[in-house]
């Protein structure tokens, strides 16, 4: 209590001394019978010497924590579009640089050359065509090849991958990431939203999920099946805004199992096999040095962006749609430990979009091994496909083919 106190009353003096110090300025002022708005030239002067000091110390302060820093930890790009994505914005920061420190100068350097002097009068020179044509050509001459090259690699990154390209599906919702390999035909499974079930969180397509998604919207714990037993229980009494919530419910439901039929009759179960073999890892993606991926990217909530810093890609997870990019990394987990002199240091994938109050926790750890390693880990995987994992007795599943009857 004591030290608020303490604190309190500095406070109050600091104010009242400085009360006192505008006032003894006023006052001198009036002794020296001037005017508050007018500027000394002496210490027009000293602003003009002290502004070409804070020019020194603004430019010796950028380039130390441009070195110092540089990509603020991230190290070298470990992937070959890395490398280019580190050019393209280095040429930006070059071009940055140039125009900071000449702009910069000038108006320091101006500053000081053209201070206020005792009978000199400021010349007026209000228009030069030739200036105008000069800093509206170049900037745009400039901003039409940043443009032009950072079209040219973004066209790159999100084009067709060649056919070595391992294909893998990142499936993002709040608040984590899912991977999906490919499988041993390097197809991904289709997928439909209308199939997501807990032994089917990434909705993909095979003549068993249709057939698992049309139980649980029949005969699952809220179902059409329960829903019309609650509305046809006589002996309950519902009022009428829960009827019109369970109707309105039961409408969608049936509505969503009338497109489940549909798709059922125009599935093949020739396509299946493309979901079949396809592996699902969670937790950790595991990667191949000097293979390249291509990464396809959904969204089941929200907006979300997969975010690979070391890798430097970025690509927005968008709800409804598949987006898209690749990289091929060029160094291991171990190789990049060494560089970065940290052997807790890990490749990572982020959100980087605020895609709710759990963001923070939307990280998934990516270790690239060598290819030995990484052949012997998918050796393994291979045993835990999609059908071997989730549907490992799809022979005794039983077909469905009635609909229930509406009300």
């Amino acid at each position: 209590m004591e030290s608020k106190l303490i604190i309190l009353i500095a406070v109050i003096l600091g104010i009242v001394a400085l009360a006192q110090l505008v006032r003894v300025y006023e006052l001198s002022s009036k002794l020296r019978k001037s005017s508050e708005c007018e500027v000394p030239n002496r210490d027009n002067f000293l602003n003009a010497r002290i502004l070409l000091i804070f020019m020194v110390f603004q430019f010796l302060g950028l380039i130390y924590l441009m070195l110092k820093y540089g990509y603020t930890g991230l190290g070298e790009a470990a992937s070959i579009e890395g490398v280019e994505t580190d050019w393209l914005l280095n040429l930006n920061f070059v071009i940055i640089l140039i125009v900071f420190f000449i702009s910069n100068f000038l108006l320091f350097y101006f500053c000081f050359k053209y201070v206020r002097k005792p009978g000199v009068k400021a010349y007026y020179y209000p228009h030069n065509n030739k200036l105008e044509m000069i800093w509206t050509i170049v900037p745009a001459l400039v901003m039409a090849v940043i443009i032009i090259l950072g079209l040219k690699s973004w066209n790159k990154l999100t084009a067709s991958s060649a056919d070595d390209a391992v294909r893998i599906e990142l499936f993002s919702k709040q608040f984590d990431w899912t991977a999906r390999y490919a499988g041993a035909d390097n197809i991904l499974g289709p997928h439909d939203y209308k199939l997501t079930a807990d032994n089917n969180e990434l909705a993909l397509v095979t003549s068993n999920t249709i057939d698992s998604s049309i139980r649980i919207m029949i005969e699952g714990p809220s179902g059409i099946a329960s829903i019309q037993k609650i509305l046809n229980n006589r002996d309950k009494v519902i009022n009428d805004s829960t009827t019109n919530v369970l109707l309105a419910e039961l409408s969608r439901k049936e509505r969503i199992l009338r497109q489940l039929f549909q798709m059922k009759g125009h599935h093949s179960k020739a396509k299946d096999k493309s979901a079949w073999d396809d592996i699902i890892q969670r937790d950790t993606l595991y990667l191949c040095v000097n293979q390249p991926y291509e990464f396809n990217f959904r969204a089941k909530d929200v907006l979300h962006s997969a975010y690979f810093p070391q890798f430097r890609a970025q690509m927005n997870n968008v709800p409804g749609m598949t987006t898209r990019t690749k990289f091929t990394p060029i160094l291991t987990t171990e190789q990049m430990r060494k560089k970065m002199n940290d052997p807790k240091f890990n490749f990572v994938l982020l959100c980087n979009k605020i895609c709710g109050g759990a963001h923070y926790k939307m990280k998934m750890i990516i270790v690239v091994k060598d290819k030995k390693s990484f052949d012997s880990w998918m050796k393994q995987k291979s045993k835990e496909t999609f059908r071997a994992k989730y549907f490992p007795a799809i022979a005794e599943a039983a077909p469905v083919n009635p609909a229930p009857a509406k009300m």
